[in-house]
């Protein structure tokens, strides 16, 4: 699978022509002009973090034991998930059939999270379906509705009717978890309803680069190797405390391969209460479009003044928009976010597209070696054309479907 090494982050939506060199061309030799209203950050840099050595041959109390048997997080969670089937028309055979006929069209699971019949699954596991039934532990299936769903995050609602006290599922803390921890995943692959994968979190923060989706989406995939295949897609990935972490979303290399992908559980909670409300998630924008100084070649670094810090380089400002209006400049380096600090380039997209519109942030910029912090109020994020589910960029495998279709 090949992966671009220089690729731009578009944290708002319009079709502009990147400016040619615009990150090669050194600034002059002069103290920098700063906006209007910026405050310069004279605080002193942190000190780097020191290394503890222990001299007692004893366990640290940090070190978490792993359990004996995963069956009370499954057993705890079992009722609570629920098999998605989708069924959609299909037209008959030949240029002039005219005969439809109802057809199962995809296979997925959901979680439970409110007791009168609301459930989390993936928007790739419900989009363009006809009609949707869920399918309970007991085996009892029942119609249901989209409630909400976000293609850009592969994130959707489904609510059945006329449910009362099922059981849920907790909602745990994403952010919380550490490479290595334990976790759990449940779900339908190939149809084989509720079975139950163990492993650990592999990595966290994998991006579009780390697997072929969409460019236009936001991710920031929790990597696992508990095993994740064709059907488990928008189940729940657990804790040992039985909270959900994660939903189960994409896979690569074909499955099974201990390369799973789990969207962070804190991503929902963030717009799960507009997708009920509004059944839609409206954006906010920076109106700017960065890339990830990692990404940028040692001759752009010094151009820029800029030593080994992280953050995200500004290539293209918005004419009016609100980076402009807060005077940023192309060359301007994001480094922090309304008191929260930016190490890589999706950062500034999540922050700045799920604020909210209207909203006042402290920009932290970096600027030929001055550091300041500028008001911006976001503005709206301007979809050019309806988004489609997420859809995987080509590769050598013409059958391979990250989303396990």
């Amino acid at each position: 699978m090949q992966h671009r090494r220089y690729r731009s982050i578009v944290v708002a939506l319009f079709a502009v022509p990147l400016l040619p060199g615009a990150c090669n061309k050194p600034k002059a030799e002069t103290t920098p002009e700063l906006p209007p209203n910026a405050v310069p950050v004279t605080t002193a840099p942190a000190a780097p973090a020191t290394t503890t050595t222990t001299t007692s041959a004893s366990p640290s109390p940090d070190v978490k034991m792993g359990p004996l048997s995963f069956a009370p997080v499954a057993k705890k969670a079992d009722a609570s998930v629920v098999t998605i089937y989708t069924v959609g028309e299909e037209r008959g055979e030949g240029p002039f059939a005219k005969k439809r006929s109802k057809t199962a069209k995809g296979l997925g699971t959901g979680f439970i999270v409110q007791k009168d019949g609301v459930i989390v699954t993936n928007n790739h596991v419900i989009e363009g379906a006809d009609e949707i039934l869920v399918q309970f532990s007991d085996e009892r299936r029942v119609p249901a509705k989209i409630a909400g769903r976000d293609p850009r995050t592969d994130i959707a609602v489904v609510r059945v009717e006329g449910q009362k006290d099922l059981s849920t599922l907790p909602f745990g803390d994403s952010d919380g978890l550490d490479v290595g921890d334990w976790v759990v995943a449940i779900g339908n692959p190939f149809g084989l309803s509720h079975t139950v994968s163990a492993g650990i979190v592999s990595a966290k923060g994998r991006g579009r680069d780390d697997v072929p989706l969409d460019p236009t989406g936001y991710y920031n995939f929790i990597q696992t190797d508990a095993s994740i295949n064709p059907g488990n897609s928008g189940g729940p990935l657990l804790n040992l405390n039985g909270e959900v972490v994660g939903i189960n979303t994409a896979i690569r290399g074909g499955g099974a391969q201990g390369i799973g992908f789990a969207i962070p559980i804190n991503m929902v909670k963030q717009i799960l209460p507009t997708l009920l409300r509004d059944g839609h998630f409206t954006r906010s924008a920076l109106g700017v479009r960065i890339r990830d100084l990692r990404d940028l070649a040692p001759e752009d670094k010094q151009a820029l003044k800029i030593g080994d810090q992280k953050g995200a380089v500004i290539e293209y400002v918005e004419a009016n928009g609100p980076a402009d209006k807060a005077k940023l400049e192309v060359g301007d380096v994001i480094v922090g976010f309304d008191n929260q600090t930016i190490e890589r380039g999706s950062q500034v997209q999540w922050l700045a597209s799920t604020t909210g519109v209207g909203k006042g942030v402290s920009v932290r910029v970096y600027r030929a070696g001055k550091t300041f912090d500028v008001p911006v109020t976001l503005g709206e994020l301007k979809e050019t054309k309806k988004v489609a589910r997420p859809a995987p960029r080509p590769t050598n495998d013409e059958d391979f479907d990250p989303f396990g279709r």
